[in-house]
Order: structure tokens, then sequence, then C-alpha cells
């Protein structure tokens, strides 16, 4: 059996993806109000029944403030700044800057960049 707990986080910010054809809207200066929504799990809780605590996900919060929150994403980022690039960026910021300090295991990290559409990056496990 496996526990699973999920977390969102919202940010500001603005991107164009200029490998797309001039005439697609996405290829223009464009922002979202984007949803970043993580799941974890784990095998079993610790004390008082958590999978970790809530509290323990903050540096997440830290580094999008920091890094994403009100930036142009073009910029920021080595990466063409697509919602799935993004799931996969900060599912790798999170492995290396946050799994190690909790008990629990990332799964998926959702990127949403409005209330009907989404990314997914499902995390490789060992």
């Amino acid at each position: 059996m496996s526990y699973r707990i999920g977390k969102c986080f919202t940010f500001d910010a603005a991107h164009c993806l200029p490998s797309l054809p001039a005439d697609h809207k996405c290829s223009r200066l464009h922002g979202h109000t984007y949803t970043v929504e993580v799941v974890l799990a784990a095998e079993s809780l610790t004390p008082p029944g958590f999978v970790t605590d809530f509290g323990e996900l903050r540096p997440l919060r830290h580094y999008l403030d920091a890094t994403m929150d009100h930036q142009y994403l073009n910029k920021v980022l080595d990466i063409e700044p697509t919602s799935e690039n993004l799931a996969c960026h900060i599912a790798e910021w999170f492995r290396k800057n946050v799994e190690p300090t909790i008990p629990a295991r990332l799964e998926t990290v959702r990127v949403h960049e409005s209330p009907t559409s989404w990314a997914e990056y499902e995390v490789p496990q060992p």
C-alpha cells in the first residue's frame, strides 16, 4: 500500500514559444497564472501520520517565487518554456533540492497554464 499527498503552488509569468510558426498565438509574448501541483508518495507514514509535513515543501514555494514569479521565462530558463518542459524542470529541481530532506518521493509534477489546460511529468522511479 502506498500513501499519496498533493500540494499546489501558483506563480505569474510571461513567455513565448519562438519555435512555433509566427502566426501561432503562442509564438507571441503572453502570460499565465501557472499552478504547479506536486504529488508525493510513501510506503509508510511518519508520526503523527504524514507522508511528509506540507511545511517541508516550502523550499519549492521559495524557488518558484525567486526564480519564476513575475519573470519572463524565456530569459530565466535554458529550455523552451512549455508546460511540459516546466514540469520536468521543476521535478528535477525538487528531486535534487527537496526530496533528499523529506521522507517521501516525488511521483508527478503537473503544470497548469489555465484552469482547463495542464501538462504532467511522471518522475521515473528506481
